[in-house]
């Protein structure tokens, strides 16, 4: 069934767009951003609060908890215990079951460890935690993640900030068909069409950062990537026309007047 409700865990949200919260111009424009993105879930890096602002203020203060759920990751975490550890401390500050894990194999092309990304899944889906991990687009390591109880599995389309796009539709679609969590498309969508073309291959969401942090004006590239997965996910719940190899008119010849018999 084609529902217009994203389901993660025990948790429903109506948009299909998660935010991030790094590399703003500004804070203000950043919760600009969050407006007009229509977003109901928003990712922090725990790593990454500055508790020692001279005016007592940190990330969260910018944030409106009565409007944005909040999904703490674990990005900095390179080791399944770090990450852990890291998705603990964020369940004690935040008071979420809620992590967004992530553990780097690769400071230069930020490609997710796979084998300490599903022993930090593991641990954290037994210690009770709802668990979104970053992983590659391998269809392989996202079914042995839906496996060990993930809420639902998140493939880059490319890496981290690159503003690639998609890169390999294929893999996407395999995991999309064999999914029975959730699939949210994380990492590598820089500009509207890339969230189109993503949730037109049939996943649930798409979770995105840089592409709207770094545009040239944030809180009109927020607005148009809300469009475009709004507009991705009723294109492929209307299904596609079936492509060609050679044209087709528009207007068949049969039955207008004086036409070829």
């Amino acid at each position: 069934m084609f529902s217009e409700t994203l389901q993660i865990g025990k948790y429903a949200l109506r948009s299909r767009l998660i935010v991030g919260t790094g590399k703003y111009p500004s804070l203000e424009i950043m919760q600009r951003a969050h407006a007009a993105s229509g977003a109901e879930m928003v990712t922090v890096a725990i790593r990454r609060i500055a508790l020692d602002d001279p005016s007592g203020k940190t990330m969260l203060d910018f944030i409106d908890r009565s409007k944005y759920l909040i999904l703490p990751n674990t990005a900095g975490c390179a080791t399944a215990k770090d990450a852990v550890l890291t998705a603990q401390l964020a369940r004690e500050l935040l008071e979420t079951d809620l992590i967004k894990l992530e553990v780097i194999a690769d400071s230069r092309t930020l490609y997710p460890d796979t084998i300490e990304t599903v022993a930090a899944a593991r641990e954290l889906v037994r210690d009770g935690f709802t668990v979104l991990p970053y992983i590659a687009d391998d269809p392989t390591a996202c079914k042995r993640l839906e496996d060990v109880g993930c809420a639902a599995v998140m493939p880059l389309a490319a890496p981290i900030g690159s503003g690639l796009g998609v890169c390999n539709p294929y893999s996407i679609s395999i995991i999309v068909e064999a999914a029975g969590v959730p699939v949210i498309v994380d990492a590598g969508v820089g500009t509207a069409s890339d969230a189109a073309i993503a949730m037109e291959l049939g996943i649930d969401a798409v979770l995105m950062n840089t592409g709207i942090a770094a545009a040239r004006d944030p809180v009109a590239m927020a607005h148009a990537m809300r469009l475009a997965v709004e507009s991705g996910r009723i294109a492929f719940g209307a299904g596609r026309m079936e492509k060609k190899r050679f044209a087709s008119a528009s207007s068949p010849a049969a039955g207008l007047i004086g036409a070829p018999k």
